[in-house]
């Protein structure tokens, strides 16, 4: 199937509602008014080329039908704190009580999870008892301890209470890897599936096309694009990248975002603005753009939990747009390259061992094209079409799993004397 059949079928999918469709309701109350979140957005168009109708609500005006060109329905959730919360999903589940014969599966994260209550009690009561509750979990709390705000304890234990009491408000779980649910302690019975961040190939790799690479002279381009917080370990990259200027080698590291270690970025950047450039946030479309004009794309995150068991979806943007990588070897970054010929590799996080790493890159520099080539040729296993049939098989396996278990139970029932107490 070419590119322009697919897409036909997506806009096919997503506009027209048949009756024998699997139905997904998706649940996100914080896509608009948010920076680009793929995840949903792109999920949500692959899922309905594979044949499924997929309801994706989030907050917002009632009036706006689509983000990023994305069949929505928006519920509006005033700006209180705390009761903004409780009155979305108060009307949300006035919604899917109305629409309750039509549904099949409701997919939400931890923010979502105990408002789903009122729902698993209701179907007790409808005649189509078999919708079916999935939590999805894609992340854990990523603050540091020493650095963590009261809000982000908060959600860390609001969070800690969604996963030890996901027995009430789920039938099933899915996961983003599966090393977060053998983190957090998933047992095989609960977790449906496992599917991971992607990227739209289509999307990035023009960028490999538009790059300029580096020619003897030319400095280095180095590039992140994400969240500027502490725990990234971004200033020791970017002191590393002051020392391979300074020991003769010619790099700049470009980093784009917001985030809590941006106030020591921005002291580096002033005393060094040849090496290390800093820019705010910038809308997704343009990423490809700002990527066409790198060399490397980076990812310099230490050994921490959190880091392992996640999927960096920014590691398969750099890919899509046919740049090598430099990144820290940790599992979220070799479970994805393993021995492939378009990375180098930093040991450990630490200052020295990236430096180690730019030493490398300085050294192979004529390599760094091929090496794109290569990383674009990888991508081809992280696209959010694979990830949307593995989240499609998950809920397939999820529901099959639980008519077994009802005919089992069923059986059991029928098999009991109720008059003797014991089974036939």
């Amino acid at each position: 199937m070419n590119n322009k059949t697919k897409h036909s079928i997506r806009n096919f999918n997503a506009d027209q509602h048949i009756k024998d469709q699997p139905h997904l309701v998706w649940i996100h109350p914080g896509l608009h008014g948010a920076w680009y979140q793929p995840t949903w957005f792109e999920m949500t168009r692959e899922i309905r080329a594979l044949g499924w109708n997929v309801t994706l609500f989030t907050a917002g005006p009632k009036s706006l039908k689509k983000i990023y060109g994305v069949d929505v329905e928006c519920i509006p959730k005033p700006n209180i704190y705390l009761l903004r919360q409780a009155i979305f999903h108060f009307h949300l589940l006035r919604i899917l009580a109305k629409r309750w014969n039509s549904i099949d599966f409701i997919l939400f994260g931890s923010m979502t999870a105990l408002w789903i209550l009122p729902l698993k009690l209701l179907r007790r009561f409808k005649k189509k008892s078999d919708v079916l509750f999935i939590m999805d979990i894609r992340t854990v709390a990523m603050e540091l301890k020493e650095k963590a705000t009261m809000k982000d304890r908060i959600r860390t234990a609001y969070g800690w209470l969604v996963h030890h009491a996901d027995e009430l408000v789920a039938d099933g779980l899915t996961a983003i890897t599966p090393r977060l649910a053998d983190m957090i302690g998933i047992p095989p019975d609960r977790l449906w599936g496992t599917w991971p961040s992607g990227v739209n190939v289509e999307r990035f790799s023009p960028a490999i096309q538009n790059r300029e690479w580096p020619k003897d002279g030319d400095r280095i381009q180095v590039t992140y694009i994400g969240v500027l917080h502490y725990e990234r370990n971004l200033l020791p990259l970017a002191r590393a990248i002051v020392r391979a200027n300074q020991d003769g080698m010619a790099f700049s590291l470009s980093l784009i975002g917001m985030g809590t270690e941006r106030p020591s970025l921005e002291e580096i950047s002033q005393q060094y603005p040849e090496y290390i450039i800093l820019q705010n946030p910038i809308p997704h479309v343009d990423i490809p753009p700002k990527l066409a004009e790198a060399h490397i794309g980076v990812l310099p995150f230490p050994d921490l939990p959190q880091f392992r068991v996640s999927s960096p979806i920014k590691l398969f943007e750099y890919m899509a747009a046919g740049l090598p990588i430099f990144a820290t070897r940790i599992d979220c970054h070799t479970d994805v390259i393993h021995d492939g010929k378009y990375v180098f590799w930093a040991e450990e996080a630490s200052e020295d061992e990236l430096l180690a790493g730019l030493r490398e890159i300085w050294e192979k520099r004529a390599s760094l094209k091929q090496m794109g080539t290569e990383s674009l040729k990888a991508v081809e296993d992280w696209t959010w079409e694979k990830s949307a049939q593995k989240l499609v098989r998950a809920l397939e396996n999820g529901r099959e799993r639980r008519r077994k278990l009802k005919f089992s139970e069923r059986k059991s029932s029928q098999d009991f004397d109720l008059e003797s107490g014991q089974h036939h």
